[in-house]
């Protein structure tokens, strides 16, 4: 069985200020993120996850391979734990400012332009009542981009889509410093989204 452990970020918890602040990405990785991983493993463990080996991406894509007593589990927790995986990957203390290449091609082609585009997503994401997550992701079944929203920690995995980029909007993301102002928020993480990394999970599947 795939044992998953909290991964370590690939900057400090202080690097994403004053857009993130240090206290909150601490608890939000430390405290919320653990929570998500002990949950997968020990909900692996019940339905006997030696059966399930395959990492849990793929595992999300194909939930009825899942014992049905474990499948809102799995769902939650798992889901849980890659979303915020993406979501550490996605950001950086040197933000890029806009997408390049083939994604920034993609984005003129289905949304105008990259400003269009992210009012497009910022509204999508100011859409969610309660929690959840907006997402860019990839539809290979159209070969297109799309911008969604799942609820709670559903993965986009679930619906047979490849996650591009992920905004996590539960108010344990941003609420110590952004109180109930998700708008401010949302405006914020922009400045340190890493379109390079996003570009290059594009790529890959696009080319």
């Amino acid at each position: 069985m795939v044992r998953y452990e909290l991964p370590r970020l690939p900057y400090g918890y202080d690097e994403l200020e004053p857009f993130l602040d240090v206290e909150t990405m601490k608890i939000h990785h430390q405290k919320h993120h653990q929570v998500y991983v002990d949950g997968l493993n020990k909900s692996l463990e019940v339905i006997g996850g030696e059966s399930h080996p395959q990492y849990i991406s793929s595992i999300l894509s194909d939930l009825k391979s899942i014992p049905e007593s474990g499948r809102n589990a799995i769902n939650f927790f798992g889901g849980g734990f890659e979303n915020h995986r993406l979501f550490w990957e996605v950001m950086t203390p040197n933000g890029d400012g806009k997408p390049g290449g083939e994604l920034e091609d993609s984005i003129d082609v289905y949304f105008d332009d990259f400003k269009n585009f992210k009012k497009v997503f910022s509204e999508k994401a100011l859409s969610i009542q309660g929690s959840g997550w907006c997402w860019l992701v990839f539809n290979a079944t159209y070969h297109k981009i799309e911008i969604i929203t799942t609820l709670n920690q559903d993965s986009p995995w679930t619906l047979q889509k490849y996650p591009l980029l992920g905004l996590d909007v539960w108010e344990h993301a941003y609420y110590l410093k952004y109180q109930n102002k998700r708008p401010d928020y949302i405006k914020a993480w922009w400045n340190v989204v890493n379109w390079d990394y996003v570009g290059n999970r594009f790529t890959e599947l696009a080319s």
